[in-house]
């Protein structure tokens, strides 16, 4: 009998010993950076980045840049191994995550003069691509290894939404009115806010919605301000045909302005819209840029929603 308690509790030991050194494996959950859809369960080392969506090493040294892409990327991904995998300079390797089939890539580069290994992997999140790039410097390459970087790729997964705080908590101003649009979605994190009422599903353009960021170059003189709005309005990505309605100096928020107007057509099926833009200068460098966009027949219940956002930007 005192046999077989020993026997038991040098079993019992061991278990517990096996748990405890698997049990982080488990526990660890998925870490997302802020404003973006992907997460994983980062490397010991690596902490959130301060200066871009991902994590690093205190000293910098490793990098793990984590995007999104519009959804085909994936796809293309996808075609171009099918089409061609043994031709490639750089196959890509398939790999099972959290969030399904990723496709990853490695390869030794320089920077500067310095040896480093980059990897890259892509997934589906279904409306969109997600993407990481991680870049090691050659002396931190026996801790993150090829394996271990493989290990952080399978952790990888896809939360649906954002927090709508958390977007908007990284803009460098604030957004105190959201006009009850039932989508906020950030565009480029820490500088444009998406506001509107479809999704990437039906299309954003065929119902109202608001871009709200920053512009980094504003007029010299304020007698150009004018043709800097109207060619500012009439570069709107996915606006085509655009007729200027309307062009004239306004004070936003007591600070100087821009409205501009113009009726346009967009997406697929050219859809009627009319698209309003609000400049505010008076931020050193920056200016303000508020675009509202609604198909020709839900303009006038559209406008004043606008207005109401517009007036509720301040900045920081």
């Amino acid at each position: 009998m005192k046999h077989i308690r020993l026997f038991s509790a040098v079993l019992f030991l061991g278990l517990a010993l096996l748990f405890a050194a698997i049990a982080p494996a488990f526990a660890a959950d998925p870490v997302f950076p802020p404003g973006v859809r992907v997460g994983m369960v980062p490397l010991v080392g690596l902490t959130p980045a301060r200066t871009f969506a991902g994590f690093e090493t205190e000293d910098q040294g490793v990098k793990v840049l984590v995007a999104e892409l519009p959804p085909e990327a994936y796809g293309e991904v996808m075609n171009a191994l099918k089409a061609s995998p043994a031709t490639a300079s750089v196959k890509p390797e398939s790999i099972e995550t959290a969030a399904g089939m990723a496709y990853y890539t490695t390869e030794t580069a320089k920077n500067g003069t310095s040896v480093v290994r980059r990897y890259s992997m892509i997934l589906s999140g279904g409306t969109f691509s997600g993407y990481v790039a991680v870049q090691v410097p050659e002396n931190a390459s026996k801790i993150y290894t090829d394996e271990a970087i493989r290990q952080m790729f399978a952790s990888a997964a896809i939360r649906k939404e954002v927090p709508v705080e958390e977007q908007l908590g990284l803009m460098p101003f604030r957004v105190s009115e959201l006009s009850d649009f039932k989508n906020v979605r950030t565009l480029t994190p820490g500088a444009a806010v998406l506001l509107a009422d479809g999704n990437e599903t039906s299309g954003f353009e065929v119902a109202p919605f608001m871009v709200i960021g920053m512009m980094g170059s504003v007029p010299t003189l304020p007698e150009d301000r004018g043709r800097f709005a109207e060619q500012a309005a009439t570069s709107i990505p996915g606006v085509r045909n655009g007729r200027l309605t309307m062009s004239e100096p306004v004070r936003i928020d007591g600070m100087p302005g821009y409205e501009t107007r113009l009726d346009a057509t967009t997406g697929k099926d050219n859809t009627p819209i009319t698209v309003v833009q609000w400049l505010r200068f008076g931020g050193g460098q920056n200016s303000l840029r508020i675009i509202g966009s609604a198909p020709r027949e839900q303009w006038v219940k559209a406008f004043p929603r606008f207005r109401a956002v517009r007036d509720g930007v301040q900045p920081r």
